[in-house]
C-alpha cells in the first residue's frame, strides 16, 4: 500500500472542543464524563441506562449563517450534519488549506456515522413531514452535506458499519487516493447521543457500565458508557504532501477491513478475525508485528470483549522484541463515541506519534489480572511513554457491534529534509501581511481577537512563516483584512488595534466596510529619469527573494550591452547621478524588476504608461518588447545620451503652454519637454536660454524649478539620439494590454513601438497628462501603482487632480523603502478584491507552514433536536425547533441582520406591499425572523435558498399576491438576484396584466 499523509485534524470530542483541547485531555489523564445534560433526557426516568456519559458542550450551536443554511432547514437537520460542517472547515484550515480554495476540486468525503435515530425521531410523524427533514434526517446524507457545501465533486459517502464506521471511513478514504479517485480526503466520524435507546439496549445486553465510563483493560470494568464525538482527517498521498510542504502528522502505511462472518451470535466478537484483520493490515503496510510500538486498541471495557481483544493482540504481537507493545484505549476518556470510537483512537494516535508521547489509558492502575497482558508481550500503559527518535509505527483497532472489524497502521512523518530554523532568527526583519477573512464583520472581529490572543501566546519572534500560513488558509471569506507586520509582537499589536477599531458603541451596527464587491483595477505608472538616487532600492532588493531574482535578470540582460553590471552601481551606494550610460540603464533595470514582482505576485495590471524612458519598461510589462530587446534598447539610447554635448537643461514651470507661449515665443531654443499637468510643464534648452526665461516668469509670479539633469532632453538637442535610435530595427509586437502612450497623448491604437516609434519619443515632448486622462477616461483604475524608486508620477497626478478618484499605492518610495512597502501594496490591493498569489512574497525559509487558531464561528444560533425523552412520552415524537408549514424556528438569540451592502436598510420597511409579500414569504419558507430579510439580502448567498426552496418561495408569492397570477420559475429566474430584485419584477408583472 502506497503511503498517505495525515495532513489536518479536527475534532471535538467530551471535555475536548479542539485538537489542542483533546491532547492537553489525553496528556493530562483526564476523562470528559459528565451527567447526562436535562437537554437530553430526565436521567431519572431511565435508571438503566445511567445518569452518566460522555457529551460535547453546545451540541446545539451551529452557525448557519455561515453556511447559508436557512433557520428552517437548520432545525430540520440532523445534529450529526450539523457538527460535521464546522468540523471539516476547521480540519481543512489545519491542513493548510482555504477550504474555499478547493471549491470544485475532487476531494472526498467519508463519514462514519451509525443508526438513523434523528430520521426515527422526526420522520415518524407522517403529518409534519417535509422536504427539508427528508434531507436532513438521512444519515446518508451526512458525507454529501459537506461536499454540497463545500463543492467538492470527489466520491462521497457514509460508512455505517457499527462502532468501526469511522475508522472503515479512513480505509476507504485511504484506497480512493492511491485509486486516483481524489488528490485529498476528509475522512472521520460523528456520534450524537440523542436518546437513551440504545443505552436501553446496551443495559438489557448486559453492556452497559453502572457509572457511565468505558474502564478498558481494568479490573474494574464493567461496561460501555456512552458517548459524543466528532473528528476529521485531512488525507494526501505523502508525495504529494511533501512535495506540497505541509506539515505532517503522521503516515498511514496500511490498513485492512473484514468481517467476523458466522461467529458465536451477531455482535459477539471474533477472536480469529481479529487475528486476521491485524496480520493484513501490517502485510499492506509492510512492517512486522515486532516493530509495532503501542496500538490504541478498540477497548471498550466489557469484559468480553476486552478478553477477545487482548487474546487476539496477544496472538499477533507477542513475539520476540525488546519491550512488549504497549496498549491502551482513548474510551477510558471519552467513553464510547460509536461511530466516531475509530477516529477518535486514530486521531490520538497521530497526535502521540506528531509529539512522542503516548499518553496512559486511564483506569490501567488496576489491571485485569484475567486478561494475562505480561504473558501476551502486551503492557498497559499505566503513564505516558515517551518514544524514541526515528520511525514509530503504531496500530488503531476499530471493531463494529455487526463483526466489521477495522485496523489501521500508522507511522511517524518523515523527517523535513531541511532544518527548519527558529522562529526567531530565520523570519528577522522579514515583513510579511497577516491575513484573516470571515463572513460578517461581527465574526471578522471575532476571529481577530482570537489570533491575537493566540499569537499573544507565542514566544517573540519575526512573523514571516506565521504571515505565509495565513495567506494560504485565513483568505476567501467576503470580508477582509491585512496586515503588514515584522514581528509576532507588532501582529498582536495590530491586530488589538483593529479589534477595538471594530467594537461598535452600544446599540450602533457595526459596518461592513471590510467587504470588497469587486476587484481592483489596477495600473502601473512607470517613472522616467529624475528619480534616480545612490543605492536606490537596496532595501527592497536585500529583502524580498522575487524582486531581486528580476532586478538580477535585468542585469544580465542589460550587461550583454554595457560590459557592466548596473547592480554593481546601484547596490553599492556611489553617486553615479549625471552619467547616463548607467542612470538610465539601473532606471530600467528598477521599473522592470518593480513590475515583474509585482505581476508575480499576482497584480495584473489593466494598462500601462511610461513616463519617457519608463516607457520602455512598460512596454515589456504589455508584451510589446522581450526584456533582450529592450535592454538593448536603453543601453543603445544611453550611450547616445551620454554622447550629446553638454551645456543643456531643464526646468519645471507652475504654468500651462497658453501662459508659456508668449515665453517661449521670445526663446525658440526652450520647448516645451513634458506637458505632465495643466499647470504643470517642464521646458527643456540651452542653459542660458532657461535662465532669462526662468528669471521672466518668476517675476511674473509663476513659480519655477531647476532640475537635476546635464541635457535636454526632449528637444531638438536629443536629435542626434533620435537620430541613432533609427538606425537599428526593433522586434516588438502588438501590445497584450492597453498602453497610455506619452509620445501621443492616448492610448496607443495599432501603432507599432518600432525603431520610429522610440526615435520619435527621445525628442518629442513627453505628453503625460493628456495620456494619464485616456487611461483614467478609458480603464477607470481604482489603483495607480507607480513603478520607480521613488514617488514622482502619483504626485504629479495628484497635483493635476487626474487621479479620477484612483488610490495610489507604490511598492518602492523611496530611499527607506524595503519589502515593507512591497509587502503594503500587495495587502491593500487584497483588501480592496485581489487574491494575490502570495507565495512570491516570501523567502523560502519562509515557507513552512505555522498553526493557527481555526476559524472561531458564531455561537448565537442554537438548534436542538426535540424536547427531552420522558417515560409515557410517545416512542416517535416530532422534533420541537423543526418548524411546521407556517411555524418560523426561532435560535436562541437573536441573530444579525442579513444584510449584503455597505448600506443601511430598515428590512422590508416599506409601503410596497410587493415588497412586503415577497418578506412575508421568504420568511416563512426559510424562517428567518422578518427583521432578517432585508431588501439587498441575495437568495443564493445570504439567505441559503435552493431550488426546492425557490419552488416552495414561488407558491407562497402567488398565493400572496393573486394578481401576479401564475409565473413559471423559469421566469422568475432573472430576478432571483435579491429580495428587493424579486419584489421589482413581480411589481412589473402586476402592471402588465393590469394594463
Amino acid at each position: 500500500m502506497g503511503d498517505i499523509a495525515v495532513v489536518g485534524i479536527d475534532c471535538a470530542f467530551p471535555g475536548a472542543a479542539g485538537v489542542r483541547a483533546y491532547w492537553d485531555l489525553l496528556v493530562g489523564g483526564r476523562a470528559g464524563i459528565g451527567p447526562v445534560p436535562g437537554q437530553r433526557w430526565e436521567a431519572r426516568d431511565f435508571p438503566a441506562v445511567g445518569d452518566s456519559g460522555g457529551f460535547i458542550d453546545d451540541a446545539d450551536v451551529f452557525d448557519s449563517d455561515f453556511f447559508s443554511v436557512t433557520p428552517r432547514e437548520a432545525a430540520a437537520m440532523d445534529p450529526h450534519q450539523r457538527l460535521l460542517l464546522p468540523c471539516a472547515w476547521r480540519a481543512l484550515e489545519d491542513a493548510g488549506r482555504a477550504p474555499g480554495g478547493l471549491a470544485g476540486s475532487g476531494t472526498g468525503v467519508f463519514v462514519g456515522v451509525m443508526g438513523g435515530e434523528w430520521g426515527r425521531l422526526t420522520m415518524s410523524d407522517l403529518a409534519q413531514v417535509t422536504p427539508l427533514l427528508g434531507s436532513g434526517s438521512s444519515a446518508g446524507m451526512a458525507a454529501n452535506r459537506i461536499s454540497y457545501h463545500f463543492d467538492f465533486t470527489g466520491p462521497s459517502l457514509a460508512v455505517d458499519t457499527a462502532c468501526s464506521s469511522s475508522l472503515v471511513a479512513v480505509h476507504l478514504a485511504a484506497n480512493s487516493l492511491l485509486a486516483g479517485e481524489c488528490d485529498t480526503a476528509l475522512a472521520g466520524g460523528v456520534n450524537i447521543v440523542l436518546s437513551p435507546s440504545l443505552g436501553l439496549v446496551y443495559g438489557q445486553l448486559g453492556l452497559a457500565a453502572a457509572d457511565g465510563r468505558c474502564k478498558p483493560f481494568s479490573a474494574e470494568a464493567d461496561g460501555i458508557g456512552r458517548s459524543d464525538g466528532v473528528g476529521l482527517v485531512v488525507l494526501r498521498r505523502l508525495e504529494d504532501a511533501l512535495a506540497d510542504g505541509d506539515r505532517v502528522y503522521a503516515v498511514l502505511r496500511g490498513s485492512a477491513v473484514n468481517q467476523d462472518g458466522r461467529s458465536n451470535g451477531m455482535i459477539a466478537p471474533n477472536r480469529w478475525s481479529q487475528e486476521r484483520v491485524l496480520n493484513a493490515a501490517y502485510k499492506r503496510a509492510g512492517v512486522s508485528p515486532a516493530e509495532v510500538a503501542f496500538v490504541e486498541a478498540h477497548g471498550t471495557g466489557t469484559v468480553l470483549g476486552d478478553a477477545i481483544e487482548c487474546a487476539a493482540l496477544g496472538s499477533v504481537h507477542g513475539v520476540p522484541r525488546e519491550t512488549p507493545c504497549a496498549i491502551g484505549s482513548v474510551k477510558g476518556n471519552l467513553g464510547h463515541t460509536e461511530a466516531a470510537a475509530g477516529i477518535a483512537g486514530f486521531i490520538k494516535a497521530a497526535l502521540a506519534l506528531h509529539h512522542r508521547i503516548v499518553p496512559a489509558s486511564l483506569y490501567a492502575e488496576r489491571e485485569n489480572s484475567r486478561l494475562r497482558l505480561g504473558e501476551r508481550g502486551l503492557r498497559l500503559l499505566k503513564s505516558p511513554a515517551r518514544l524514541p527518535r526515528g520511525e514509530n509505527i503504531a496500530g488503531v483497532s476499530s471493531f463494529g457491534m455487526g463483526g466489521t472489524n477495522a485496523h489501521a497502521v500508522l507511522a511517524s512523518a518523515p523527517r523535513s529534509p531541511r532544518a527548519v530554523p527558529a522562529r526567531a532568527r530565520a523570519d528577522a526583519g522579514a515583513a510579511g501581511v497577516f491575513t484573516v477573512s470571515a463572513d460578517t464583520p461581527e465574526a471578522l472581529c471575532r476571529n481577530l481577537a482570537a489570533q491575537a490572543d493566540a499569537l499573544a501566546a507565542l514566544p517573540r519572534g519575526g512573523a514571516a512563516a506565521l504571515c505565509r500560513s495565513s495567506n494560504r488558509v485565513k483568505t476567501g471569506l467576503p470580508h477582509r483584512f491585512a496586515l503588514t507586520a515584522r514581528s509576532t509582537g507588532e501582529l498582536v499589536d495590530g491586530l488589538r488595534r483593529a479589534v477595538a477599531l471594530r467594537a461598535p458603541a452600544p446599540g450602533e451596527l457595526r459596518a461592513a466596510a471590510d467587504r470588497p464587491w469587486g476587484r481592483p483595477v489596477v495600473a502601473f505608472l512607470f517613472t522616467g529619469q529624475g528619480s534616480e538616487y545612490p543605492a536606490m532600492t537596496a532595501g527592497l532588493y536585500r529583502e524580498s527573494p522575487a524582486y531581486r531574482r528580476h532586478f538580477d535578470a535585468a542585469d544580465e540582460a542589460l550587461a550583454a550591452h554595457l560590459g557592466t553590471s548596473v547592480r554593481e552601481a546601484v547596490l553599492g551606494g556611489e553617486e553615479w547621478g549625471g552619467r547616463p550610460e548607467l542612470v538610465q540603464p539601473a532606471l530600467f533595470a528598477v521599473g522592470y524588476a518593480l513590475a515583474r514582482t509585482l505581476t508575480e505576485l499576482g497584480v495584473t495590471p489593466a494598462a500601462v504608461l511610461g513616463h519617457s524612458l519608463g516607457e520602455y519598461a512598460a512596454a515589456v510589462t504589455a508584451g510589446v518588447l522581450p526584456l533582450d530587446e529592450a535592454a538593448a534598447l536603453v543601453a543603445r539610447r544611453a550611450r547616445l545620451t551620454a554622447a550629446l554635448p553638454p551645456g543643456g537643461g531643464m526646468i519645471t514651470v507652475a504654468a500651462g503652454p497658453e501662459t508659456l507661449a508668449p515665453a517661449l515665443a521670445a526663446e525658440p531654443e526652450v520647448v516645451a519637454a513634458a506637458l505632465n499637468g495643466p499647470a504643470d510643464t517642464v521646458l527643456s534648452g540651452p542653459l542660458d536660454a532657461l535662465a532669462r526665461i526662468g528669471k521672466e516668469l518668476t517675476g511674473l509670479g509663476i513659480r519655477t524649478r531647476e532640475l537635476d539633469s546635464p541635457y535636454a532632453f526632449h528637444s531638438a538637442r536629443t536629435a542626434p539620439v533620435a537620430a541613432g535610435l533609427r538606425t537599428a530595427p526593433v522586434d516588438c509586437a502588438p501590445a497584450a494590454l492597453p498602453v497610455a502612450s506619452t509620445r501621443y497623448g492616448r492610448m496607443l491604437r495599432d501603432e507599432p513601438m518600432d525603431a520610429e516609434y522610440w526615435a520619435g519619443q527621445a525628442e518629442e515632448p513627453v505628453l503625460f497628462d493628456a495620456a494619464l486622462g485616456a487611461l483614467v477616461r478609458d480603464v477607470a483604475p481604482t489603483h495607480l501603482v507607480e513603478i520607480g524608486p521613488q514617488p514622482q508620477l502619483t504626485r504629479i497626478a495628484a497635483r493635476a487632480g487626474s487621479l479620477g478618484g484612483a488610490e495610489l499605492l507604490h511598492p518602492a518610495p523611496g530611499p527607506e523603502g524595503t519589502g515593507r512597502d512591497l509587502a503594503e501594496t500587495v495587502a491593500a490591493l487584497y483588501r480592496c478584491g485581489l487574491d494575490p498569489d502570495w507565495e512570491q512574497l516570501y523567502a523560502p525559509e519562509h515557507r513552512r507552514p505555522e498553526p493557527l487558531v481555526p476559524y472561531v464561528f458564531s455561537t448565537a444560533q442554537r438548534y436542538w433536536d426535540r424536547p427531552p425523552a420522558s417515560v409515557g412520552a410517545p416512542a416517535e415524537r416530532r422534533p420541537e425547533s423543526v418548524p411546521g408549514p407556517e411555524e418560523t424556528p426561532r435560535p436562541a438569540e437573536t441573530p444579525r441582520p442579513v444584510v449584503s451592502r455597505e448600506t443601511e436598510s430598515d428590512g422590508a420597511g416599506s409601503d410596497d406591499p410587493v415588497l412586503v409579500a415577497v418578506v412575508e414569504a421568504v420568511t416563512e419558507v426559510g424562517g428567518y425572523p422578518t427583521e432578517r430579510v432585508v431588501r439587498e439580502a441575495r437568495f443564493h448567498e445570504d439567505l441559503g435558498f435552493d431550488s426546492v426552496m425557490i419552488m416552495q418561495l414561488k407558491n407562497r408569492v402567488e398565493a400572496r399576491l393573486p394578481r401576479v397570477g401564475e409565473v413559471s420559475v423559469q421566469q422568475m429566474l432573472p430576478a432571483l438576484r435579491s429580495v428587493g430584485s424579486l419584489a421589482e419584477f413581480l411589481d412589473g408583472v402586476i402592471m402588465a396584466r393590469s394594463a
